[in-house]
């Protein structure tokens, strides 16, 4: 059955995003936007058509990156428990860490020296909207008497570090091996179990 023409642009937007990660780890952020679309099965016209710039590629994928985390939090019906809305959340961090988005991280650090305006947006597009999505979860939780976090954002920091520890170090050095999906849902289970336990009304 033949996509209609929404599907066939989103199906172009992934493979753009899918292209940019693994040019960007490969030839990092030097590299061509001609090469990425060559990657990506599609014109550079394209390519332009829907990213003005690298910067605007590189904000559209850490975008993509963070709505994998934070979709977690809106993804359960309104009277899920924290405990399993969290752990749902830790996952995600979880399997992201466990796939080549550290690389593409990578890249971005290596970066940051020459391009600190770009190192800024992939902060705030990224982990620091990621961080201020849970913490607003937090404090609507907090307000409805599941959890008690008088102040989400440090709680949110604080469940996020409990989740990653050094695992986000070590993927950035290349250093983790990677985890079966078994530990990636015992992992997420503890910290959200012990998050809970921590912050309980």
């Amino acid at each position: 059955m033949p996509r209609v023409a929404g599907q066939i642009d989103e199906a172009k937007t992934e493979a753009i995003l899918d292209a940019a990660a693994d040019v960007f780890a490969e030839r990092g952020l030097a590299a061509p936007m001609e090469a990425i679309a060559r990657r990506a099965g599609v014109s550079k016209q394209t390519l332009y058509n829907r990213y003005r710039s690298k910067n605007d590629l590189v904000r559209a994928l850490v975008i993509q990156k963070s709505d994998q985390i934070i979709g977690s939090l809106h993804a359960r019906d309104a009277a899920a428990p924290p405990r399993e809305v969290l752990a749902d959340f830790a996952r995600n961090m979880l399997n992201l860490a466990n796939s080549k988005s550290p690389v593409f991280l990578r890249t971005i650090i290596q970066s940051a020296g020459e391009m600190p305006d770009l190192a800024q947006e992939v902060f705030e597009a990224g982990p620091l909207r990621s961080r201020l999505e849970l913490a607003a979860y937090l404090a609507e939780q907090t307000r409805l008497g599941r959890l008690s976090a008088a102040e989400p954002e440090q709680a949110a920091e604080f469940f996020a570090g409990m989740v990653t520890g050094q695992r986000q170090l070590r993927a950035l050095l290349g250093l983790n091996k990677p985890m079966a999906s078994e530990q990636i849902d015992r992992l997420a289970q503890e910290a959200a179990d012990r998050f809970v336990k921590a912050y309980a009304p």
